[in-house]
């Protein structure tokens, strides 16, 4: 094997843990919501407000770290990320005042979005060959997810174990083991706009703007993130509001992770081998199906982990087709602004699913109207992605003009 061969592997198995280490406790926090808000007695809005800002704040400084990584790399972005999140969780460990631990979600969301694996992911994507790209992508997802998996159950063990408070602070300290990794990503990982000025990012973003594809690509993932931070935020609370045991809605957490890791392969897969678009369309057309078919059902510990579970094989499998989809269409050299961009789209669809799902139980007691707008919003996204043309549009041309 080539020095150059093992600098990429070393890479993308840094990448990978990354992105395992950055999304694992970020995307199960969700769990601690009803302990929080019992010893603490708040409302289930002002946890949800707090995970909702988080989310808004990661969506908007998604686009603004992937211009930096595109113009100066990626490692620097990623060490930036990880110790703002770890301040930002260390300090949910110690407020006790709603209003400055609903504050907490800008610092928490400003490093999740700098260190998140659309960052890392992006970062894969540019190394490697355009055959390996959708799989590559698919793999970085499939480690985030993993993280999801082994976060669930450990938070809910650390919890019963140590206390919300202790076991915050120590999800807080974990970011700073995302720092030695990042050293094989500075080995590859090379800005691929340096020297564009902001005019010839304004051009690209009006570029983009103006191609139906990416349009369809942009809206259709506010969907994903609605879907993916009402259920992460709020399952296991429901799961307890219904009389179940605590460790069942971990587990439909730690499911819906280990699960996801072979949606993960198999989207990365499929994005090889199918159209990209239409299998977009299936996964989203899914999710709104096995909603219905669990809000339909009578509730038990087994239709929980039953619905975890393909919900877990439907979850971040967008990701790397959606991503795969952008690079395709809109070419290399600002992939992580503009993926950034469409992850911004991801997390305002993520605020709304958090928050709102807050909003209408201390309203109602009840989630019901949140789980139907779920399954309006799937078969929505499913017609969304329809008009999408696989081919490189005019930034991707241009691009490849240049070569």
């Amino acid at each position: 094997m080539t020095t150059d061969a093992k600098q990429l592997n070393a890479a993308i198995f840094a990448g990978c843990m990354i992105a395992f280490l950055s999304f694992g406790f970020s995307a199960t926090f969700g769990i601690f919501m009803a302990p929080m808000s019992a010893d603490l007695g708040w409302g289930r809005e002002v946890f949800s407000l707090s995970v909702a800002v988080q989310l808004l704040v990661w969506g908007i400084s998604q686009p603004i770290a992937g211009a930096v990584a595109d113009r100066f790399g990626t490692a620097r972005v990623l060490a930036v990320g990880a110790i703002l999140a770890g301040i930002g969780f260390l300090l949910r460990g110690i407020v006790t005042d709603p209003t400055l631990f609903v504050l907490t979600g800008i610092l928490t969301g400003a490093g999740t979005g700098a260190a998140s694996f659309p960052i890392v992911i992006g970062a894969l994507g540019k190394i490697v060959s355009a055959e390996r790209r959708s799989f590559i992508m698919g793999l970085g997802t499939a480690a985030a997810s993993l993280g999801m998996f082994v976060s669930a159950p450990a938070a809910t063990a650390m919890i019963g174990g140590l206390g919300w408070e202790t076991s915050i602070l120590l999800i807080g300290a974990s970011f700073a083991l995302i720092l030695p990794f990042l050293i094989f990503i500075a080995r590859v990982s090379k800005p691929t706009a340096a020297g564009s000025s902001a005019k010839d990012f304004g051009y690209a973003l009006s570029t983009a703007f103006t191609d139906r594809s990416y349009l369809c690509l942009f809206f259709g993932f506010f969907v994903c993130g609605f879907h993916v931070a009402f259920i992460q935020t709020h399952l296991p609370a429901y799961v307890l509001d219904l009389g179940l045991a605590a460790w069942v809605g971990g587990w439909s957490l730690a499911l819906i992770g280990l699960f996801n890791i072979a949606g993960s392969f198999f989207s990365g897969w499929a994005g090889q081998r199918l159209s990209k678009k239409w299998v977009l369309s299936g996964l989203y057309t899914a999710r709104a199906v096995v909603i219905a078919a669990f809000v339909l059902v009578p509730v038990s510990e087994t239709s929980v982990l039953v619905f975890s579970a393909i919900m877990g094989l439907l979850w971040l499998s967008t990701v790397p087709l959606t991503m795969g989809l952008v690079a395709q269409t809109q070419g290399l050299k600002f992939l992580s602004t503009l993926a950034g961009l469409v992850f911004l789209s991801h997390q305002t669809g993520s605020f709304l699913g958090a928050w709102l799902g807050g909003r209408i139980y201390d309203l109602n007691q009840d989630y019901t109207p949140m789980w139907w707008a779920a399954v309006i919003l799937g078969l929505l996204a499913a017609l969304i992605h329809l008009p999408i043309r696989e081919e490189a549009g005019p930034l991707a041309r241009a691009e490849a003009e240049e070569a």
